[in-house]
Parts: C-alpha cells; sequence; structure tokens
C-alpha cells in the first residue's frame, strides 16, 4: 500500500479500523468534529472503548515499522501531546503492508515511537 499524502495514509487507517471493528461484531461510532483524542468509539456487549487510529510507511532502523505516537504542531513543530498523555482505551495502527495491530494503551510505555516488533506481535490482528 502506497501512503500518498498524510490525508490517504489518516483515510486508509480509519477505513480499516471501521472494517475491523464492523466485521467483529462491534458497533461503531465516529465522533463529529476531530478536537477530542479518539478517532472512534466502539461497543460490544455494552463496553464502549475508545480508539485512536494511526497509520504508518515509516522503517526504522531494526527493520520494523514505527509509528509516531506524538502530536505536533505550530510554526516549529512542537510536541503537545503524546499517546500516553490522551483518554483513549486502544490504539489501532495500519502499516503499508496492511498489517494491523490493536494494542491497548495500558501496553504503551513509550512517549514518541512505537516500533512494531517482537514486542508487539501478540496484538497483531486480521480482519
Amino acid at each position: 500500500m502506497d501512503f500518498i499524502t498524510n490525508k490517504q495514509k489518516g483515510n486508509s487507517g480509519l477505513g480499516m479500523a471501521i472494517a475491523y471493528f464492523s466485521t467483529n461484531g462491534y458497533t461503531v461510532s465516529i465522533p463529529l468534529n476531530d478536537t477530542q483524542d479518539y478517532d472512534l468509539i466502539v461497543e460490544k456487549e455494552s463496553i464502549l472503548q475508545t480508539v485512536q487510529v494511526k497509520s504508518t510507511g515509516c522503517i526504522g532502523k531494526g527493520g520494523n515499522y514505527q509509528v509516531a505516537l506524538k502530536s505536533c504542531g505550530g510554526t516549529k513543530g512542537t510536541t503537545y501531546k503524546t499517546i500516553i498523555e490522551t483518554n483513549i482505551d486502544l490504539l489501532f495502527v495500519l502499516n503499508a503492508n496492511k498489517e494491523m495491530y490493536l494494542i491497548p494503551k495500558s501496553r504503551i510505555n513509550n512517549m514518541s515511537t512505537l516500533s512494531l516488533g517482537d514486542k508487539y506481535k501478540e496484538f497483531k490482528i486480521n480482519l
């Protein structure tokens, strides 16, 4: 999968997350705006969870895909929050090989990037 633009990368991740949750029996809700920490709310068996969706085409030094966990903005690219500082339950990640991961926020300790290597293979999912 080629992510030509960041917008395409984001749309691909969101679309795959919706497909994953929908085909696995979840009710999926999409927020009306994008000022909250999460991209989706999913519900299954009366349990609501918030999900942040990330996509990556970046391969790190170890040969694994890496996903950025921080949000930056402004003219200087200053970090204004990281995943572990957000109010989410789950992180859904899509990489350029169409591999998907569903990682509980409680299992994330890194502040800036996450390498999708052996440490996270238990969270790899399929449609």
